[in-house]
């Protein structure tokens, strides 16, 4: 008999492959470095594990924005309506909240995670504790996983090791040594939904803002994400909602520079809103500036808003002239941080880079330079916004994964 399909790595992408392959009907290994499954679905949604979003497969891919065109055949195959009905049927209750994000009823990461063990113990799904350090191959197919307590032989392998997100829970780039090792490519890895060190943030730390609208542009003024919702301001910049999501579209900081662009009013136009201030100074002519901006922006943003156009806070407003007026609506429609850098990958939520996808079979997962290898979840470069995306990335690849390596293993078996 052929050895046993194994999966390196117990994680989102690597539980649903081992679950779909040993389903299809194949025996499967699945090696873990951790002494327990899952540990970053843990830490998910905040402990409550935001599974997937209630979308379509174009919306989905849509909120994919690096490399979501090769996603295409995984995600159609296995579309988040599936990812629900999966969990549905290990019995774990769904409900859909803000945004189209899909939780357990029970806002417990746990529950899911028992659920997958429970389905892999029941499957038969051979579960060991072992960290792989390399991969034989022969004859250009992958035929062993050597991990420190011996080796494994397989007739087709799983990498599903995650990204460098997280490393507390494992994730520390494993596989992306096992895959270059074999000759892939491997994207240049950096955090992504990650927050973001920008000048100028200190003095506002602390200040949580609603309802603005976040423009980040780069090189030329080229605008690369622009979106309406809240983000926080923090000791050495910004994050928040708007932040993390914006950071999936800035990778190139070694070679280009990037800025934060806040509409405080996104309601109002320009126009409008000096329209407001005309208004204002003369019902409160004799009222001081500095007491006046908190009218229209938060306690710790008046000195900064006041700062920036250029008017003294002790000035009296029958004495603003039309340019500072101007200045003071620019500023509130275009508040502007020069960003630096993203946060350390170990703040990210996810990894953007990884094996590079010219190099790998969109329909199956497999590697197109060495027999019976394939991969899931982060460790792909592919990487989407915040929302459930990045775990219907997981599912949807590992599914493909464990498919095409049940098949392989059939063939051969049969051969």
């Amino acid at each position: 008999m052929r050895p046993p399909i194994v999966v390196v790595g117990g994680g989102a992408a690597g539980m649903m492959a081992a679950l779909t392959a040993r389903r299809a009907g194949a025996p499967v290994t699945l090696l873990e470095r951790n002494p327990k499954l899952g540990r970053k679905l843990y830490i998910t949604g905040k402990g409550r594990c935001n599974l997937t979003n209630h979308c379509g497969v174009e919306e989905a891919l849509a909120n994919i924005p690096c490399n979501g065109k090769f996603l295409y055949s995984a995600m159609s195959a296995f579309p988040p309506s599936a990812t629900e009905a999966f969990f549905e049927d290990l019995g774990v209750p769904l409900k859909v909240e803000r945004g189209n994000r899909v939780f357990p009823v029970s806002d417990r990461a746990a529950d899911v995670i028992d659920a997958l063990f429970l389905a892999l113990r029941k499957a038969g799904v051979e579960l060991v504790e072992d960290r792989v350090k390399a991969l034989q191959h022969k004859g250009g197919q992958i035929v062993a996983a050597e991990a420190e307590r011996g080796a494994f032989p397989c007739s087709a392998l799983i990498v599903a090791t995650g990204g460098l997100s997280y490393p507390a829970t494992g994730s520390t780039g494993d596989g992306y040594v096992l895959a270059r090792d074999l000759g892939h490519t491997i994207a240049p890895t950096q955090g992504s939904l990650v927050p973001l060190e920008a000048e100028g943030c200190s003095p506002l730390q602390g200040l949580s803002l609603k309802n603005v609208r976040l423009t980040l542009t780069g090189p030329r003024e080229k605008v690369l994400y622009r979106e309406q919702g809240e983000l926080l301001f923090t000791h050495f910049g910004l994050s928040g909602p708007l932040v993390l999501s914006g950071s999936a579209h800035l990778r190139r900081f070694d070679r280009e520079r990037y800025t934060a662009h806040i509409d405080l009013k996104p309601a109002l136009t320009r126009e409008q809103l000096d329209s407001r201030v005309v208004r204002d100074l003369q019902a409160y002519a004799n009222r001081d500036m500095g007491n006046y901006v908190l009218t229209l922006v938060p306690r710790l943003l008046g000195p900064v808003a006041l700062e920036r156009a250029g008017i003294p806070g002790e000035l009296k407003l029958h004495s603003l002239t039309r340019e500072g007026r101007g200045a003071l609506t620019e500023v509130l429609k275009d508040l502007t941080f020069p960003i630096l850098r993203p946060r350390p990958v170990e703040e990210a939520i996810v990894t953007t880079g990884g094996v590079s996808v010219k190099e790998v079979d969109p329909r199956t997962m497999g590697s197109k330079l060495v027999e019976n290898l394939y991969f899931a979840g982060e460790v792909l470069d592919v990487d989407g916004y915040t929302g459930g995306f990045n775990l219907q990335i997981a599912w949807a690849t590992g599914r493909a994964a464990g498919l095409a390596a049940a098949r392989a293993w059939k063939e051969t078996e049969e051969t």
